[in-house]
């Protein structure tokens, strides 16, 4: 009970300076200050919708490109919260294009935090920068949810936040689903709509299954990204 109310003050917090779903891109935002308590966390990440049991690999396609998500057996304290770590790997042509470190964290309600990510960027297969790399706590950054624990159609919510930097929005906007990939095909799936403050006019929507998780994403350029292999 005690956490729901700090979710409940996130909303207030979200809600208090962007009061219309075509603001919800307005800039540094200084009323966005999740609370965050390490004994509100728990050790594993559970979520239906968004489960990162250690040891799970994820294949994903787009046309040439490839990702490999991988829940690593190890973890990244963060703002004092244990988080669980995920490695994606993004090749085209078989060429690394990005190697990322993400950081999540579940709380006790079933809500999935996102902390930070460590990311790499390559050109033609050389290091080029870490651009998108923020951390909590480090230079203004606040942690986002990356998946509520209820699925509440078309509340916004803040995935992460490092101004100018990463800004990424989302919202349920479809419950109870059929989805179909060439890995398989589920039922009562869910579909976001994400969007990035840094770049507004760009939306995806993402298909996340229960017991799976992500499953297919529908890029701004109308392409699908989908799930091909669970290692």
């Amino acid at each position: 009970m005690k956490n729901m109310i700090l979710i409940t003050a996130f909303c207030f917090a979200l809600f208090s300076s962007c009061k219309k779903e075509e603001d919800l891109s307005c800039g540094a935002d200084e009323n966005y200050n999740p609370v965050i308590e390490p004994a509100n966390f728990v050790a594993s990440i559970t979520n239906p919708f968004y489960p990162l049991a250690p040891g799970s690999v994820y294949k994903y396609e787009e046309g040439d490109e490839t990702i490999e998500v991988s829940v690593l057996n190890e973890t990244k304290v963060v703002a004092g919260v244990t988080c669980v770590v995920v490695h994606d790997v993004v090749k085209v042509l078989g060429i690394l294009v990005e190697d990322t470190y993400d950081w999540y964290a579940q709380d006790i309600d079933g809500n999935v935090w996102y902390f930070g990510e460590d990311v790499s960027n390559y050109e033609n297969g050389v290091f080029a920068d870490k651009d998108g790399s923020w951390e909590t706590d480090v230079d203004g950054a606040k942690p986002g949810i990356i998946m509520l624990a209820s699925q509440v159609l078309e509340l916004p919510y803040r995935q992460e936040y490092y101004f100018e930097n990463a800004e990424d929005w989302g919202k349920v906007v479809a419950k109870n689903l059929t989805v179909t990939t060439p890995y398989d095909t589920f039922t009562n799936c869910i579909k976001t709509e994400d969007w990035n403050g840094v770049e507004p006019g760009i939306i995806e929507h993402k298909y996340f299954a229960p017991g799976i998780g992500f499953v297919k994403e529908e890029t701004a350029s109308g392409a699908f990204l989908e799930l091909v292999e669970i290692l």
